[in-house]
């Protein structure tokens, strides 16, 4: 949808300002990335941007777990490439006007209980939604890392997903027994449905066109679902719990580390804290009683 008003704006920085091949790189992922998002929504056209769609892109990135930084660096994108559609008059308004920069700070995730996952695994969810829970609860992936799944990343004999996490780094993860029967199940259905759509997509989840699912429809199936326990959640609320489970049963925080892929241990760290502040709780529950 915005890709022909990109290019232009990528010309416009190259010969206009000079700038490197790797800052126009960034640009241009940057606004495909955004402009992507705006496709998932079915928003087409330019004057259909809203400030509250790039409220939603930037909630969004939040939820992938995106640096406070990297999220200030797509803003500022995000703003000179509405200012220049502006001053070349092929917009009249600007959807960024008045955007909050991201604050510093950093919140304790939300984490859903044992319950609270059974709860939402008890419904009857089809083939497709099973799976898309299991592995992100089961694997911990970023929503990112499942819509980009292929049908070969899954070795459901040897019972382990392999991802692609940020900055390209390869990780294999492994997955407990009902993700391989629930992944299992998916892909005896994914095969029919294949072939019925005449899809050749190698992409592990589908939509129900046979195209590679989006981050979008994703989230809007885990939010769906969390009404069933009374929560407002994301797919990172299930990466969260699952990193919280793992260390509230005993594991090594190195090893959660290698699971989620983070490059620093110190954001691992965070789910420490989780596990310390629900301990309290359930103590202080015990004793009120």
């Amino acid at each position: 949808m915005l890709f022909q008003y990109i290019s232009e704006y990528i010309d416009y920085l190259s010969v206009e300002r000079g700038l490197s091949e790797n800052t126009l790189l960034a640009y241009r992922n940057d606004l495909v990335d955004f402009s992507e998002f705006l496709s998932s929504l079915g928003i087409e056209e330019l004057p259909d941007i809203s400030r509250t769609n790039v409220n939603r892109y930037i909630r969004n990135l939040r939820q992938e777990d995106f640096s406070p930084g990297s999220i200030t660096r797509k803003i500022a994108s995000l703003r000179g490439f509405f200012k220049w559609l502006i001053s070349s008059e092929y917009l009249s308004h600007d959807p960024t006007a008045s955007l909050e920069q991201p604050k510093l700070s950093r919140h304790l995730p939300k984490v859903l209980t044992l319950s609270e996952i059974n709860i939402i695994l008890q419904e009857n969810l089809s083939p497709w939604q099973r799976a898309v829970v299991e592995l992100l609860y089961a694997a911990g992936l970023r929503v990112s890392e499942l819509a980009n799944l292929k049908v070969s990343d899954v070795n459901l004999e040897q019972a382990y997903v392999r991802c692609l996490g940020k900055g390209s780094k390869e990780r294999l993860v492994p997955i407990g027994k009902y993700a391989v029967a629930a992944v299992k199940d998916y892909l005896e259905k994914r095969k029919m449905f294949v072939l019925n759509m005449e899809s050749d997509s190698k992409h592990l989840f589908l939509d129900e066109k046979g195209h590679d699912v989006s981050r979008q429809k994703i989230y809007l199936l885990i939010h769906e679902l969390g009404k069933k326990v009374g929560k407002n959640i994301s797919p990172h609320t299930l990466r969260h719990s699952f990193a919280t489970h793992l260390l509230e049963n005993g594991a090594d925080l190195r090893v959660v580390q290698e699971l989620l892929g983070h490059s620093d241990v110190s954001t691992t760290q965070l789910y420490t804290h989780v596990s310390k502040k629900r301990l309290k709780e359930v103590y202080f529950l015990i004793n009120k009683n």
